[in-house]
């Protein structure tokens, strides 16, 4: 039976419950997320590969993509190393290790975000802007698109890490730590899909 206390109705009997149904509900935003990854990304090869007679996909003169994007590949893909590792201390009670994992994430996390804003940068300096073609605008478009969910990601990122710091998990319940993997772990393949389009499109 539910669980009533004198301000709000608890619907879930126990915290195993409600930790089930916040997964539940972390892979139905996913798949919404994964689904507008998706339709952008198959949008982007439908205009490079649709282009009429006469039209250039890249002008002559633009540069190719930034090498500052591998970097930012790997720096996520270790991002999602420290995050399997902050799941693993959550599920061993060790809390200590937790919480340095979970840092460790959030600094990666934020530089992506530099790394990112410096292949823009490069980009812009090298006179490839949103105005130089379609095969520019795309760039922005999709990178900048993946950018705000690693920013929406941030918030409940921070809040995990304060929590871990103050000793709020337990081996017993540690949701929020595997809802934050689970949104990483996803924008992470994202942006290796997401990055290969890019690269195989880019000439």
């Amino acid at each position: 039976m539910a669980i009533k206390t004198a301000t709000v109705v608890d619907p879930f009997d126990s915290a195993q419950e409600r930790g089930s149904a916040g997964v539940f509900g972390m892979w139905v935003f996913i798949a919404i997320v994964a689904m507008i990854f998706v339709a952008c990304i198959l949008g982007y090869v439908v205009v490079r590969f649709d282009q009429p007679p006469g039209r250039e996909w890249m002008p002559e003169g633009t540069p190719p993509l930034p090498l500052a994007l591998l970097l930012s590949t790997v720096i996520l893909l270790v991002s999602s190393w420290t995050m399997q590792l902050a799941v693993r201390a959550a599920r061993a009670g060790r809390s200590v290790q937790l919480m340095h994992a979970m840092g460790a994430t959030l600094g990666l996390a934020f530089l992506f975000l530099v790394v990112q804003g410096l292949s823009w940068r490069e980009l812009w300096e090298q006179h490839a802007t949103i105005q130089s073609g379609l095969y520019a605008w795309t760039f922005y478009v999709l990178t900048g698109v993946h950018a705000l969910h690693v920013l929406g990601g941030l918030l409940p990122m921070i809040v995990t890490f304060r929590r871990a710091r103050e000793g709020a998990y337990t081996a017993a319940e540690h949701t929020g730590v595997v809802l934050c993997a689970m949104y990483w772990h996803a924008l992470d393949a994202i942006w290796l899909v997401l990055y290969g389009t890019l690269a195989a499109c880019s000439w």
